[in-house]
């Protein structure tokens, strides 16, 4: 099965030739997409891609992501394998409609969101998967990511909305797929040096026979920190090994990685010194720092049965060991965290493309996955990071299980639709280790998830798709179980949602995107972040709803030119009774307004420049609304790469230009009864060798 495996390379041509039509509201224009995929996706897709990017062949083998009709954006790893960034999440500043939440706090560093959920963790609405592994922790949010460095990267995946039937758990507004390099021979070094003595190596090794490909990664950074008491240390390191026999038949493969870092909690801020002393600690925060261990495992299968029928299949062990440390205030105690997770899990799908006489094109996919968590959670009050009382002895299994069904329909060459359906199922038990007490998960039922999207492409210039769809959303840590005084079954939160949009290619050197999407949840629930008992808060009835933009120019072979905007709502419809005054009130940390734009530009063909910007505008600390707004900010960023020779090259990058306060910023109810900050970096210089033989 050649197709499935062949990786073609992307050569460059104008994004409007690509694939055709959708949304998503991408920078990408900086380096537009591939002729391979124009010839074969030319009118079916809505995705957009930005920069170079291996792809695999969609003759045979699972429906690809490009294939899910909503806002799929591909990120390149050619321009990511350059960017100076402390964590893998700070990448996503390049993709649209993408909001960071930058906590700056040792191991919590930050997170990604979209779609009108913040990154604040009590909703964790993006599934993450690398390579294909599902790589969430059980509370929903993304530690795993922190394992994947730039070089390492291929291509990231970005999906947006309700339509992908792929997924379940965690797949509330999305997912992202990280994909790393596979196969290849190459060998890759960088070395960089910047701002507050960011020391990073990164190697990258590929080693392709008739057979077997090899890949090897390692990367270590080392940082002071733009704050005092910031010191972080981390490393990670990979390898994937893959064998094709020589007819085709099939592809069978191993990928192992391990990460391991330690990093000091500089702690949050008053307003006042925020502003006047961003780069302060407090004297509480001294002994405050974390410790994080992760592992991945993950086979890999992939066969033909037939001309017409392929299979996949994956299995895979994730281990997540994490101990932290941290004091949110002076008057409240410092608290030990500590979590301590096993999962194990499989997903397979098979794949039919019958020639169908009546029909243009035709598939059908249906697929089935399963993951089973053996958690443990400990929390402990501190004092120097030693251990006075015990608050949190918590043992629990969280059990999923899934399978869907999805049809690609090609009625004529301008037409595809994709209907799709979903169930997903879980089981799982609770113990309390204090009190020895043993807890029933929550019957959430059958969680029925039906799903359909469309793209119709009249004309070459503009193409039209819509989706709608329905994700869910279930309690996590105790909040998924019966404790009392709950003693009844809780019904799932179910996301229902769609878009619509229009994609425009007036000429071959010009394309956009504009789009309109809306998401509402039953019953959304809220995980209580600093609550020993590990439980949830009920939101209630949520919509939220928005408006994508995006230009991409490419005037001339030097020149590309990227622009993205999104406007995000949200609104609680139908609040909780513990919070009435939240009815008709915005969710807390959702920015109204999220841009970025750039360009690149070649002087010569070895001398590039890059000019880019991002930003937010502000965001409510909670959900009363009456707490003022924080967060906004622009951020300018310079860019500079020369090609020494034909394996050598240098680059300068300046982040923050300006040197413009930007902070993230949260409303502490307990312990200071007021908003606490957290400054992001100030104005940093980095600079890079690139060798690549």
């Amino acid at each position: 099965m050649p197709a499935l495996f062949t990786l073609l390379h992307v050569n460059k041509l104008s994004v409007s030739r690509s694939l055709a039509p959708m949304l998503s509201l991408g920078v990408f224009a900086m380096t537009p997409l591939s002729l391979v995929l124009a010839d074969t996706a030319k009118t079916e897709s809505s995705t957009l891609t930005l920069g170079t990017v291996n792809v695999q062949g969609t003759a045979s083998g699972p429906l690809s992501t490009s294939s899910v009709l909503s806002s799929v954006d591909i990120l390149g790893g050619d321009i990511l394998e350059k960017m100076p960034v402390n964590y893998s999440w700070e990448l996503f500043s390049r993709a649209p409609g993408v909001m960071l939440t930058e906590f700056n706090q040792g191991t919590t560093s930050g997170k990604i969101s979209f779609r009108g959920f913040n990154g604040e963790g009590e909703v964790n609405a993006v599934k993450l998967l690398i390579d294909g592994i599902p790589s969430n922790s059980n509370d929903g949010n993304m530690p795993f990511i922190d394992m994947i460095f730039p070089m390492e990267l291929d291509s990231i995946e970005v999906v947006r909305g309700t339509s992908d039937a792929r997924y379940g758990l965690n797949n509330i507004a999305g997912n992202v797929n990280m994909l790393t390099r596979t196969g290849g021979d190459y060998t890759k070094a960088r070395i960089s040096y910047g701002s507050f003595n960011t020391q990073e190596t990164q190697l990258a090794k590929g080693i392709e026979s008739s057979n077997w490909t090899q890949n090897y990664f390692f990367a270590y950074q080392k940082s002071d920190g733009y704050r005092d008491h910031a010191d972080t240390d981390k490393f990670s390191m990979s390898g994937k090994w893959f064998y094709t026999p020589d007819d085709d038949s099939y592809r069978i493969g191993l990928i192992a990685r391990h990460y391991e870092t330690e990093a000091q909690e500089p702690g949050y801020l008053t307003e006042d010194d925020a502003r006047h002393h961003p780069t302060m600690t407090n004297s509480y925060n001294a002994t405050d720092k974390g410790t994080r261990r992760m592992n991945q495992v993950s086979l890999h299968f992939d066969t033909d049965l037939a001309d017409t029928l392929a299979w996949s299949a994956k299995t895979y062990v994730n281990t997540f060991d994490d101990r932290r440390w941290t004091q949110y205030w002076r008057t409240s105690a410092q608290q030990e965290r500590d979590s301590y997770e096993k999962q194990y899990g499989a997903l397979t799908s098979l794949t039919w493309r019958p020639e169908v006489i009546w029909l243009y094109d035709f598939a059908l996919e249906g697929g089935a996955d399963m993951q089973q968590q053996n958690n443990k959670s400990e929390r402990y009050k501190t004092s120097n990071r030693v251990r006075l009382a015990q608050t949190r002895d918590q043992q629990f299994d969280f059990d999923t299980y899934g399978a869907y069904m999805q049809a690609e329909i090609k009625p004529f060459e301008s037409l595809k639709i994709v209907p799709a359906y979903r169930v997903d199922k879980i089981q799982g038990d609770f113990t309390n280790e204090v009190t020895e007490r043993d807890y029933n998960i929550n019957d959430y039922g059958l969680i029925k998830q039906p799903k359909l999207s469309m793209v119709y492409s009249p004309w070459d210039l503009a193409s039209f798709y819509a989706n709608w769809g329905r994700t869910f959303q279930v309690g996590t840590g105790a909040a998924a179980y019966k404790i009392p005084p709950r003693d009844s079954d809780l019904a799932p939160s179910i996301n229902e949602g769609w878009e619509t949009g229009i994609k425009f290619t007036p000429a071959d050197w010009i394309d956009g995107r504009v789009a309109y999407w809306q998401q509402e949840a039953s019953g959304e629930v809220s995980r209580r972040l600093n609550d020993p008992s590990g439980e949830s808060d009920n939101v209630g009835e949520t919509r939220r709803w928005g408006y994508d933009l995006q230009m991409n120019l490419s005037p001339d072979d030097r020149t590309n030119i990227w622009m993205a905007y999104s406007w995000q709502y949200s609104k609680i419809l139908q609040p909780s009774a513990t919070l009435p005054n939240s009815k008709g009130q915005e969710i807390d940390h959702i920015p109204h307004h999220l841009y970025n734009a750039g360009i690149r530009y070649a002087i010569t063909p070895a001398l590039q420049l890059t000019a880019w910007m991002n930003g937010q505008t502000n965001y409510y600390l909670e959900r009363e609304n009456t707490k003022g707004t924080y967060g906004g900010y622009v951020l300018m960023n310079l860019g500079a790469t020369y090609k020494v020779s034909e394996s050598v090259s240098v680059d300068l990058q300046l982040k923050n230009l300006t040197n413009r306060y930007y902070e993230y910023v949260w409303y502490d109810p307990d312990g200071a009864q007021a908003s606490l900050h957290s400054p992001g970096d100030g104005r940093a210089l980095y600079t890079g060798v690139t060798l690549d033989f």
